[in-house]
């Protein structure tokens, strides 16, 4: 859209996932490969610290790289301590909410596809046909 001078724009920004404090990440290497964390704290431009509930670790500082932004973003403030973090993640219900993400279903039906049988992909072969 040409904005006439004087005029807005109402055009959106297409990208929406921000590394910000409360955003929802999915670990994508290392120990941790599947397990979601929230962002606490920003170090610099190549890593921050990630608190998350399913580590050994409560706040673990990670690369971008080993990281994935999601759509889900929990209300904190910078630097939250491990109990903080938690109370805000339960109130969140990050969980449940990730469980219905899109996202989560197709990781959910990869690993299932994955974890099945020669007469499980048999039997679904089957069913397709009829």
């Amino acid at each position: 859209i040409n904005a006439e001078y004087g005029e807005r724009s109402t055009r959106r920004m297409g990208f929406t996932r921000f590394v910000e404090m409360g955003r929802v990440v999915l670990v994508n290497y290392g120990d941790d490969t599947g397990k979601l964390g929230m962002i606490t704290d920003i170090i610099d431009q190549n890593r921050c610290m990630v608190y998350s509930p399913e580590t050994s670790k409560a706040i673990t500082e990670m690369s971008y790289k080993r990281i994935s932004l999601t759509d889900l973003k929990v209300a904190i403030q910078r630097g939250a301590r491990p109990r903080t973090a938690s109370k805000a993640w339960t109130d969140a219900a990050i969980e449940e909410a990730w469980s219905k993400t899109s996202m989560a279903k197709k990781i959910a039906a990869k690993r299932r596809k994955a974890a099945s049988s020669d007469f499980d992909r048999f039997k679904a072969m089957v069913a397709k046909k009829k």
